[in-house]
């Protein structure tokens, strides 16, 4: 991958992409939560989400012109826990990787990630980028992005 991914602030006109995106068997396999979601509970959300700035921030990543996955930033504490999707047009192409650390370059705060065990391509991103793997808690790999004043949950 040669061009950098970009990323943008979300907006409900992206609602059916990251719809169709969240409901992907590949992403719902490695979500917490795995279950299907209906498109009514999906604008809900989005909705909250983009309203929500202070305890959660969404982003589009674009590639040559092109929607190539989006990442999440939840308020954890003084830390914020990201989370990200790869567009499945998109994956095996270093999308997650180059996210991350666009991502990254937005926080000054403490950084987490919740990894599923077996997620192999979000594992692989986030340690190319700096996340530490700290602890495996019921299935879930957690990881810290070092900072100089450590993260507090």
């Amino acid at each position: 991958m040669t061009d950098r991914v970009n990323l943008r602030p979300a907006t409900m006109a992206d609602a059916k992409r990251l719809f169709e995106w969240r409901n992907d068997p590949e992403t719902r396999k490695a979500s917490h939560n795995n279950e299907e979601i209906r498109f009514d509970v999906h604008l809900k959300w989005l909705e909250v989400s983009l309203n929500s700035p202070d305890t959660r921030r969404l982003w589009v990543a674009e590639w040559q012109g092109r929607a190539v996955g989006s990442c999440r930033a939840d308020r954890a504490g003084r830390a914020w826990t990201l989370s990200w999707v790869v567009a499945p047009q998109a994956r095996g192409k270093g999308v997650a990787q180059q996210m991350l650390s666009t991502l990254i370059a937005h926080f000054q705060d403490p950084l987490l990630a919740e990894i599923k065990v077996g997620n192999m391509a979000s594992i692989k991103a986030s340690e190319n980028v700096g996340f530490v793997f700290e602890k495996e808690d019921r299935g879930v790999l957690h990881y810290v992005y070092p900072r100089s004043s450590g993260p507090s949950t």
